[in-house]
């Protein structure tokens, strides 16, 4: 949490300082979030610096599946995966479920995951593929439109 630092002393200024108090009644919220991994390998966050390791608010649909397609994704590890924590923290958190295609080309089917959990599973037991996974990104609509 980055800035948690600065969101307090913003909270503690105005508990120090009458004249602050006075003009600002409330004090500000603090929502915050997880942070979510950069799309290369070994990063643990994103970086503004290096537009690759992120998507940006301002990215078109085509850069977008331009940086998932080259995202570090190493097939069966769940550590440092930065596909599988935007699969935990922008799919799941925001659908509460993920559909995905498991299973090889003749023999696929669609099969809908209630938890994370279930799907991480199947991803270190081999059943997903990383490419089926970056390709639900582009299906579920969750990336692409600012």
């Amino acid at each position: 949490m980055d800035q948690r630092k600065v969101n307090m002393l913003a909270r503690e200024y105005l508990d120090k300082n009458k004249a602050a108090r006075k003009k600002y009644r409330f004090k500000p919220i603090i929502l915050s979030h997880p942070m979510l991994m950069g799309l290369k390998q070994g990063q643990v966050k994103m970086s503004k610096s290096d537009p690759n390791s992120a998507i940006f608010m301002e990215d078109d649909a085509s850069a977008v599946k331009k940086k998932i397609r080259q995202a570090y994704c190493p097939p069966g590890e769940t550590k440092e995966n930065p596909i599988l924590d935007y699969c935990k923290h922008i799919i799941f958190n925001r659908n509460g479920k993920m559909t995905i295609k498991v299973g090889a080309k003749e023999e696929s089917t669609m099969k809908e995951y209630l938890s994370y959990e279930d799907m991480e599973q199947d991803y270190v037991a081999g059943t997903i593929h990383p490419g089926d996974l970056k390709v639900i990104f582009h299906y579920q609509k969750i990336i692409g439109k600012p």
